[in-house]
């Protein structure tokens, strides 16, 4: 459980700080122009990396509080 808690930290931080190589790993080949990625989707992925610092933060509170 702490495993996943520290994963799911290190991802959030990731999409939250560095949406671009996120996307640069995992949407650049789909792109014909490549360039960059769009509002929408640096938007999106820093609220989900949110969501997943939240998650994560929130499992280690839960297993302090156990």
């Amino acid at each position: 459980m702490i495993g996943i808690s520290v994963l799911l930290i290190c991802f959030g931080l990731l999409m939250l700080i560095r949406p671009q190589a996120v996307w640069a790993l995992n949407e650049k080949w789909k792109s014909s122009d490549a360039t960059e990625p769009s509002d929408l989707y640096v938007w999106s992925t820093r609220f989900g990396g949110a969501l997943c610092l939240l998650a994560g933060a929130g499992g280690l509170f839960a297993l302090l509080l156990i």
